[in-house]
């Protein structure tokens, strides 16, 4: 018996709550998942899951153990990881989860550039606004706004994720530039439904907090439809400035209110400790850091113009 594989086999069949998903993960059948969980209970003397047809439950046993188990497999992965690649250098592939309000317009030279470091990784990019577990999805990691959902996961985050309101020049005109948070109720608002925050939304100013709860004319999941949606006159959105960034320094959009400012989110890397690809995992997570060890150059050209604060509020 494989010990540490049969553990591996037992910490991904946890995390996906699922023989099948596992055995998709680890490339094997069902059925050698299903085997080396009987042996390592076998060996224990103690079941270590509950099953049933629609759904698989770690024991007390199985829970008791797990965290212990998981850091032996993320350790282990990473030191074979780390000598596979000592001859020769990182090799493989990373699956990697993205949102697309990152991607697009700000990714491909951080890609371009971890490859010429690291020529023989190759990347394979899942772009959406899903939020994703890393381990169910079957991806290395997931670069997202939300916090891991998982105590089993790791989230690092990577940089703070600005938003302001804003709107055209144009349709500000029209209908008037808002002198309070309370105003932007008169407006026709377009708002991203994917914050963890939701509908409620915090401005603060001069040490002071405004909480309220606003409806949207447009609720999407898309940051850049929101923009494209702004820039048809059509009213005030609210976007991150990664986003929004270029638009505003051009003069095409103006910030609204801009002396009551939101709180910030972080983009996170969030990844299973047990990753196989622990090694290329590493490198690749400190190559955005790096990258992005100062403020992100998109807010910096902002705060340069006075067209953000320098200071970041984190939400709470």
């Amino acid at each position: 018996m494989d010990r540490l594989e049969n553990i591996e086999t037992f910490v991904r069949v946890a995390q996906t709550q699922s023989f099948a998903e596992a055995a998709r993960q680890l490339r094997v059948s069902k059925s050698v998942v299903t085997s080396r969980v009987k042996q390592l209970e076998d060996h224990v003397g103690a079941p270590l899951f509950h099953r049933s047809t629609r759904v698989v439950r770690l024991s007390d046993v199985g829970q008791a153990f797990l965290r212990d188990c998981v850091e032996l497999v993320g350790r282990a992965n990473n030191i074979m990881d780390q000598m596979r690649d000592a001859k020769d250098g990182p090799t493989g592939t990373l699956r990697v989860h993205a949102l697309t309000g990152f991607v697009l317009g700000h990714f491909a030279t951080l890609l371009r550039a971890f490859q010429v470091s690291f020529p023989d990784i190759h990347l394979e990019l899942i772009v959406s606004d899903a939020v994703v577990d890393p381990v169910k999805a079957g991806v290395d990691c997931a670069l997202q706004i939300f916090p891991a959902a998982s105590t089993d996961l790791v989230s690092r985050p990577l940089f703070p994720v600005r938003r302001v309101f804003c709107a055209t020049p144009e349709y500000l005109g029209a209908h008037g530039r808002p002198a309070s948070p309370r105003e932007l109720h008169k407006h026709t608002l377009g708002l991203y439904s994917g914050y963890p925050t939701r509908d409620r939304w915090t401005f603060h100013h001069a040490g002071e907090q405004v909480t309220m709860y606003m409806s949207a004319a447009l609720l999407t999941n898309s940051v850049h439809l929101l923009r494209e949606y702004a820039m048809e006159h059509a009213g005030i959105v609210c976007l991150p400035t990664l986003v929004a960034g270029e638009a505003i320094l051009r003069g095409d959009l103006e910030v609204v209110l801009p002396a009551h400012q939101l709180s910030s989110f972080s983009l996170n890397a969030v990844y299973a400790g047990t990753s196989r690809n622990a090694f290329k995992l590493r490198l690749f997570i400190e190559h955005l850091t790096q990258a992005f060890s100062k403020v992100p150059p998109w807010d910096a050209a902002m705060i340069e113009r006075g067209l953000l604060p320098p200071g970041l509020i984190s939400d709470a």
